[in-house]
């Protein structure tokens, strides 16, 4: 693995951290604007009003923009876990990607390049380790903040982030649970979000599968299955939440 280089590049755009409370997540977003220049100018324009403790290009250079004692502001209206200040508790890191073409955006979704997932994993051990963050509490921005981010997307290469010792990957396991879908009600479907709100997402309890469970259905396979982001909980999907539950 290449050497870590980390650019200061400092942003006013941070505030103090909330008495007595550790930091104990990581989370990653895709920048979502057409150069790392113009997402570098952004995160370091006190109007926006916006940060993130790192960003990394896609050749891997890594810039250094809020110290990690601060709060970043990267997050937004967010949740986790019964917390709402995630911003409060929460390493912040911008991936250079112009994201899924958002209105005033350039287009262009693609993988993220080898140069950058290395720099990634060089950081982001580092600050696990600093933090002692949970590898459950490795997590995207999409995973906080279903109902407004789809970032980092499902093109991120989760799993080697997980082989790397940052985050979780479920396997498939034995069994086989029914489909369910927009639309159904009942007991499963109370399950369902029942196990959706214990592993950490912010979700309403019930049995209908509404809109709002419907998106944080996307949100986990975003994460978690990345294959196929439809919202629909197959059995594949309801099994590997099962798994994450049950270990968490």
């Amino acid at each position: 693995m290449a050497t870590m280089r980390i650019i200061p590049n400092p942003s006013p755009n941070f505030d103090a951290r909330p008495a007595g409370k550790p930091v104990s997540l990581l989370v990653l977003h895709y920048t979502g604007m057409a150069t790392a220049a113009e997402a570098l100018a952004r995160l370091t324009d006190p109007a926006a009003k916006v940060s993130a403790h790192y960003m990394i290009d896609e050749d891997g250079v890594i810039y250094g923009l809020v110290d990690e004692a601060h709060r970043a502001w990267h997050a937004g209206v967010s949740f986790w876990a019964g917390e709402t200040d995630i911003n409060g508790i929460s390493i912040g890191i911008e991936l250079v990607n112009p994201g899924h073409a958002y209105p005033g955006y350039a287009g262009g979704y693609r993988p993220f390049p080898e140069a950058q997932m290395q720099a990634l994993i060089a950081l982001g051990r580092g600050i696990v380790q600093r933090h002692a963050i949970l590898p459950t509490r490795v997590l995207g921005h999409s995973d906080v903040a279903p109902a407004r981010k789809i970032d980092p997307g499902e093109l991120f290469d989760w799993e080697r982030l997980a082989a790397a010792g940052l985050g979780v990957m479920p396997m498939d396991r034995p069994g086989r649970l029914h489909t369910l879908r927009p639309g159904d009600a009942g007991h499963a479907v109370r399950e369902l979000r029942n196990d959706l709100r214990r592993f950490g997402y912010g979700l309403a309890a019930g049995n209908v599968y509404d809109t709002e469970l419907e998106t944080v259905v996307r949100a986990f396979q975003r994460h978690y299955r990345r294959t196929q982001v439809d919202g629909v909980a197959d059995g594949q999907t309801r099994a590997r939440l099962q798994s994450l539950v049950e270990g968490a």
